[in-house]
This record gives structure tokens, sequence and C-alpha cells, in this order.
């Protein structure tokens, strides 16, 4: 970038930044606060943002990129300035005197590099250990989020494409809320659609006493929504009885309700062993708990002059759209588009949501444009280019692929079961686990329970990982061999590594948590400076993934700090060498945050292998 020509911070005329700005948020939000004091006083009469990147070249930690961009709104207005490096020399040199900056040096054409206080930055390694991770949560602009994600159909079962929304949502809920955010978890599930209709009358028609029954007249709930779905494709009759039984049900009627309730609760328990394997919360909120609020909220677009007659149907012309949004059928019934916009006005007016977001494939794309493009008519969201809450976005995601490029299936050409999946992942790891260890010889120090909880972290681990470290809009191949191998940016290889420093901490014999009180963290190699500086990044990286909501920042951060970890161990001894206090904490440290990036992936780490 040209010639450097370097500033000591300390040598500012200004006064120090408050603490509390020194503080708060995470490392960029910190520099960025600095260098916006920097650009008032060496620019005041025009407002700019900071712009500050992390910085890839060897002169600075992070740069401050403002000065071309202030060149050109500032030359030729009489401005002392000369070119480009002048104004970067002056906000270098503007920058406030504090403990959090070493030195400054401008490149080029005003690219003011930043160094990090070795001091500094080894303090607030040393106060999250004592203080805890949650002080390096970030600050976002959000306090309350609502999280539409899995919401899958009652009656029918849970499958491989359920598990990309689910843990995609569950892990940006956690993400959320390591952040201080409030998330309104929200399963909306397809519990209100015309199939129940079918399911009801299959019921009554085969059991009569079905209330004397219970659970045991249904049975298994797939073999019994196969069945009367055929009976409804093939008998004319019953298809109209089925068809009368959803108008029943929807005008109230308590046989029908109860029968509905019934088969609401078979399916709903299904569908929490799966999220109690997986360790996902969520709050159901389905299509039939918005369903009072629909009229309303129609007559409400009504009166505004957004719905018009269209082919017998009432629909909202979208501008940029060939087809319009259906918001009631021909035959009076409501659809998806009338109960999401009622569940938008729900979330915003009564849940008092900022920021709606929703998570399902990017098969939905066009139908959440739409939908979203009609909320900004009726004035419920501003214009996105203004940047302001509320707002609304849609996490959409590719499919699960097999070997064979298509869609993930068994080989009876039948969608793959989500518990079914998870208990193989299990099974997998365990099987591997019992083959190293009998192999090493260390079968005799594990105990069944520890084997058992072991293969379940380590397997369930790996199938989450294999999904979120890819970005999730493109599509994933699912291989067992892949996720499951210890090599590579796996679970499994982040999970040993994670294992080995808490190997290598218990083999140095000293208490890590009276050295957290009574020693101090040095970083004068070069490699324990590269560690640390990564390590205190956490909080930026955790505010990218959540603005971005692309949980793979995350996942790649974790990866990259094994491997920057590992680099650190290679290159400086730990155990038994006159820095053993230090790099203790050193270790500590990277345990403490690799296992909180487990924690936010929704894996449970392990702490031997």
């Amino acid at each position: 970038m040209g010639d450097e020509t370097s500033t000591s911070a300390s040598g500012s005329a200004q006064e120090p930044a408050a603490p509390a700005m020194q503080g708060a948020g995470s490392v960029k939000q910190q520099i960025s606060n600095l260098a916006a004091l920097s650009l008032r006083a060496t620019v005041p009469e025009v407002d700019v943002e900071p712009i500050v990147e992390v910085c890839t070249g060897k002169f600075g930690d992070y740069q401050c990129n403002n000065a071309m961009g202030l060149w050109s709104k500032v030359k030729g207005s009489g401005t002392s300035f000369k070119n480009p490096n002048a104004i970067g020399q002056a906000i270098a040199k503007n920058l406030p005197a504090c403990d959090v900056i070493e030195s400054a040096s401008v490149a080029g054409p005003g690219f003011v590099n930043i160094v990090l206080s070795k001091s500094w930055v080894a303090k607030r390694i040393q106060d999250m250990l004592v203080n805890g991770i949650k002080t390096w949560a970030p600050i976002l602009p959000v306090k309350r989020v609502v999280l539409d994600f899995s919401s899958p159909n009652i009656a029918k079962e849970m499958h491989v494409g359920h598990l990309r929304s689910t843990i995609i949502g569950d892990t940006l809920a956690r993400m959320f809320e390591f952040s201080n955010v409030e998330v309104l978890r929200r399963n909306h599930v397809g519990d209100w659609g015309t199939q129940f209709g079918m399911l009801i009358e299959f019921l009554f028609e085969k059991f009569p006493n079905w209330e004397e029954l219970g659970s045991q007249a249904i049975g298994d709930l797939q073999v019994f929504y196969k069945a009367s779905k055929q009976r409804f494709d093939e008998d004319a009759e019953f298809k109209d009885r089925a068809q009368q039984a959803v108008v029943r049900l929807q005008g109230g009627e308590e046989k029908y309700r109860a029968a509905w309730k019934k088969i609401c609760e078979i399916s709903r328990n299904e569908f929490d062993q799966v999220y109690k394997l997986l360790d996902v919360q969520l709050e159901e909120k389905g299509e039939s708990f918005y369903n009072p609020y629909i009229p309303q909220v129609l007559e409400k677009l009504s009166s505004q002059g957004l719905i018009e007659e269209s082919e017998g149907a009432r629909v909202i012309f979208i501008q940029g759209h060939q087809i319009p949004l259906i918001v009631v059928k021909r035959d009076g019934g409501f659809n998806y588009a009338s109960t999401d916009l009622a569940a938008l006005w729900y979330r915003l007016n009564v849940e008092k949501a900022e920021w709606i977001i929703y998570v399902t494939d990017v098969g939905q794309q066009q139908h959440f444009d739409m939908f979203f493009k009609a909320a900004r008519m009726a004035g419920w969201l501003p214009d996105p280019k203004e940047k302001k809450f509320p707002k609304t976005s849609h996490v959409g995601f590719g499919l699960v692929l097999g070997a064979d490029g298509k869609r993930f299936r068994t080989r009876s050409t039948e969608v793959v079961r989500l518990g079914d999946l998870l208990d193989e992942a299990k099974s997998r790891s365990k099987s591997e686990l019992l083959q190293r260890l009998t192999e090493n010889g260390k079968i005799v120090d594990w105990t069944d329970e520890e084997l058992e909880q072991t293969s379940k972290a380590v397997g369930y681990g790996a199938v989450k990982y294999a999904d979120l470290k890819n970005n999730r809009l493109t599509n994933y191949t699912f291989s067992f061999d892949q996720m499951l191998s210890d090599k590579g940016n796996t679970a499994v290889y982040l999970q040993y590594a994670h294992a080995r420093i808490c190997s290598i901490i218990r083999k140095s014999n000293m208490d890590v948590e009276e050295l957290k009180v009574s020693g101090n963290i040095s970083l004068a190699h070069p490699d324990e400076r590269v560690l640390g500086l990564y390590l205190i990044r956490y909080a930026e990286i955790v505010e990218e993934a959540c603005t971005n909501l692309l949980p793979s920042v995350l996942c790649e951060y974790l990866y990259n700090l094994s491997e920057m970890f590992t680099r650190f161990y290679t290159n400086c001894q730990v155990v038994g060498s006159p820095e053993e206090p230090s790099r203790l904490l050193l270790c500590e440290a990277t345990a403490v945050v690799m296992r909180q990036c487990f924690q936010l992936l929704g894996i449970t780490p392990v702490y031997k292998l």
C-alpha cells in the first residue's frame, strides 16, 4: 500500500475516549467509536460514518478507510488538505489517546492502519476469563426479534427437509440471545389446512368410538395419513364428506374440534421427540392461532384500496410481479398469504417485534418477496433502502442432496425421517469411538454413560455442523462418511481439538481458576499475539453472523481458531515452559471461546475423546 508514516496514538492532542466507549461492544465497534471521534475532529463540517475493517496486511490489525471518500467531498471547497493521504494523516493524528491503540500509520491514499496494544489485548482476554464470555457479547441495533423456523405440517412426519430450517433457525436464535436480544422462537406449524377434513372423516369412519380409544385409534400417524389420503384420492363420496368436514371444523363444531385437537396432540408429541434430540426450543403458534385475525387484517388492507377482485379471487397486485398475491381463494377460503399477513400484523402490533425473520427453503423466495412488498404497500414496513426498523428477512436455504445429486431420500424413494437420521449418526459415531478406544487400550477408562453421551454429542453435532458450515443458500450433499471424519473442517475434528486443549490443561496440574485471578497473559511471541488477536474478534464475528443471518461465518471462525491454536501450540511450548501460566490462560481462553461457538451452533462440547 505504499510508504508507511507512523503516528503514536498516545501522542494525540485529543482527550481520552470515555472508558464506557472503549469497553462496550466488539473490538471493531470500539475502534469505530474512536475513529468517529477522530473524523469529527478532522472534518467537523462533514457528517460521515467510520469505515473500519480488519486489516489483512502486515501494517496493522484494523484499518480506517474514510480518507478517499472524504477527499471526494472536500476537494475544491477551500480545504487545507492537499490529497487523501493528508486526510489519512489527520485521522491518525486525531485518534483519541487511549490504552486500546499502540500506534497508527498511514499508507497510500490515506489508509489508516491501526495496531492494537498487546497489553490491552491481553487484558481483554483476561477480563473475559474472570467475568465470563458473555462480556464479549456484541451490541446489536435491535431488542426484540421473531424467528419463524422449523414449521412442519401437523400429521406429517419431520424429515430431512425440516433439518435445515430447524438447525439454522436455532443457531440464529442462539446468536441473537447471546447478543442480549429477546428472541421469540416461533413454530408456525401447518395445523389448519384442508388435510384435516380428510383425517377427521377417516377417523370417524374407522373408529366411531375414537374418543374412548384416544391415541390408539390413530396408532402410527404416518400410516393413518397415507391410508386416509389414498381413500380421499380414490373415493369421490369420501372426498365430499372430507371437504364438508373442513367447513364444520372451521365453523367450530365441537366434535370436529375435539378430533382436530387429538390429531395435533399426537403429531406434536412426535415433533417434540425430534426437538429434544436436537436440543431445540420452540413456542408453537401455528396457522390456527392467526386464523381469527385474518378477517380484520384483510378488512384493513381492503379499506386502503390494496385488495381487488380478480377472476373470482381477492388479490393484491404487486409491482414487479406478473401474478398477484392471492389473499382469498375463489371458494372464499384463506391461504398462506392471508395467514402470513395476519401473522405479520400480530408480530408487529401485538408482539412488538423489530425484526421478523423467516427460515424456509429458497423455493419460497417469491412468496416472501411479494408478501413483504404487500406489507410495505400497507405502510407496515419502511422502505428497505432507509435501513430502518421494523424489518423482515427471508433466510433461504438450499436442498439436502444424496450422493446421486438428487434430493436426499431412502432407497425406497421415501423422504428420510429425521429421527432415523439422527439415530444413525449416533450409532456410527459410537461404533467409531469404540473401535478407536479399543485399539488404543483406553476403553477401560470410559463408562457406558460416557460412551453414550459422547456418541450423541459427536454424532448429532456432526450432522448440525455439516449443514451450518455451508453457505445456507447452496445445496449440500449429505454424507455420513464426510461429516464423521476427524480430518478437515468437521465437527469431529473440532471436538478433538477442544478435547486436546482440555487435556493440555489437565496435564499441567495447575489450578486454572486460580491462575485467572493471579496470573497474567503475555503476548510476546508472534503466534501468541496472532491467537490473542483472533480470540478478541469473537464478538464482531457473532455480530457479522447475526447482521447477515449467516451461521457459516461462525463455523469458519471456529475452524480458523482451532488452526491458529495448533500453530501456537506447535511453536510455543506450554507445559514445563517459563511462560506456562500465561500460555495455559491462552489455552483456557481458546477452550472457552470454542465452547461458546459450539453452544451457539447447538453442539454439545466433549472434554475427552
